[in-house]
């Protein structure tokens, strides 16, 4: 099976920027955020933050029942 340099093959660890990316927001807010302890769980890899995916894509499920799942 070949994957098309087009598509893109989600891995099991995000950088904060290709969270920020996937949530909408700046990169700086997730920085805010793990200082604050809000936001998705992360974790430590050496020096460098990663988030789980299945992580993020809870929070979000989170946030959305939170605001009743629809978009005001």
């Amino acid at each position: 099976m070949s994957v098309k340099y087009s598509e893109q093959v989600r891995r099991n660890l995000a950088t904060p920027q290709e969270v920020a990316d996937f949530l909408g927001i700046p990169e700086a807010t997730l920085r805010q955020w793990r200082y604050q302890r809000k936001g998705p769980d992360f974790g430590m890899v050496g020096r460098h933050v990663r988030y789980d995916w299945k992580d993020v894509e809870s929070y979000w499920k989170q946030q959305k029942q939170q605001c009743g799942g629809a978009a005001r």
